[in-house]
């Protein structure tokens, strides 16, 4: 997959694809998920998943909301290895018993993510280690897929030590482990301050056994300071939300809003080479990690278009 990223850039090498907008909890900081909404047709979901497929793209994730909740995941799993792409899977854990993890190795999962915001749950997110540790053991017990755990630091956290005893126990438990920075409900950049930039420069060296260690743009985001970057947003990494549009990411839904259906050849080209102008204060890893593929080639311009992404929209959380 490295040497075809590198060899042809007219196909998506990451999409995020989203079958079910609701979810069981409600973390403050979050603003992907509602408490309502009903699950994606399967069938509109295999046409995505095909699309996508005829795109060429690589590695497919599923997210939400909360994907656990739609009945037929492990159906769109299957489909989503049957177009020969990687099937990965973000959840909050808490709908996995030992039955569903096995569930999730038949249909051919491929890795999964889950993120731990804090050792004991608080008033800003229920994901808490408390809570978690059985589901982890379970994973390690039953799981044939790669498992990262994600720890955070940032605005809204108010232990950032606990992103290290989470860290050390995904390491202990024979998983990768990964740590993200949460900003305030604006989206702003903020320097961590001295203790989250210990624990956050002691979590990165955890880091060695993941699959997402890629490239340094976090230090930067850590010190409060812009990254500069190519994002190939729209391009080589599609998000696709549960109406089937394709937007840049989760946090600038709205741009471009194609329908993927209709997604073509075309749209790539013309996003692969389009600037965005919130990407020096982005803070979506996945984009980052996918961009850098072609940071060293295509210089991008200005965008007139409707996809551009005026000042007035940054929104960035995760």
């Amino acid at each position: 997959m490295v040497v075809r990223a590198l060899a042809n850039t007219e196909h998506p090498l990451l999409a995020h694809i989203i079958p079910m907008r609701r979810c069981n909890l409600a973390c403050t900081y979050c603003n992907e998920f509602d408490d309502f909404s009903k699950p994606v047709p399967v069938d509109d979901m295999y046409r995505r998943v095909d699309k996508l497929g005829a795109l060429g793209t690589s590695v497919v994730t599923i997210s939400g909301g909360e994907p656990l909740l739609h009945p037929e995941l492990d159906d769109i799993i299957r489909r989503i290895r049957a177009n020969d792409m990687v099937a990965g899977l973000i959840t909050n854990g808490y709908l996995l018993v030992a039955e569903r993890i096995e569930r999730l190795n038949r249909a051919g999962l491929e890795w999964l993510q889950i993120s731990i915001d804090n050792v004991n749950p608080d008033e800003v997110s229920k994901k808490s280690l408390k809570v978690l540790d059985k589901k982890l053991q379970l994973l390690a017990e039953h799981a044939d897929f790669h498992v990262n755990i994600n720890s955070v630091v940032g605005a809204g956290i108010k232990h950032p030590q606990d992103a290290l005893v989470i860290g050390k126990r995904a390491v202990e438990l024979g998983f990768s482990s990964t740590i993200g920075i949460i900003h305030d409900g604006g989206g702003q950049l903020q320097p961590l301050a001295d203790e989250e930039r210990r624990i956050y420069h002691e979590m990165k060296r955890l880091e060695k056994r993941s699959f997402t260690r890629v490239n340094s743009f976090q230090d930067n985001i850590a010190k409060g300071k812009a990254n500069e970057w190519r994002c190939r947003a729209g391009s080589r990494y599609l998000y696709i939300c549960e109406n089937g549009l394709v937007h840049y990411c989760s946090q600038q839904r709205g741009y471009p809003a194609t329908p993927l259906e209709s997604y073509t050849r075309e749209d790539l080209r013309r996003e692969y080479l389009s600037e965005k102008s919130c990407a020096p204060h982005c803070t979506v890893s996945c984009v980052h990690q996918v961009s850098i593929f072609d940071s060293w080639r295509a210089p991008q311009h200005p965008s007139a278009s409707p996809g551009s992404v005026p000042e007035s929209s940054l929104v960035q959380i995760e």
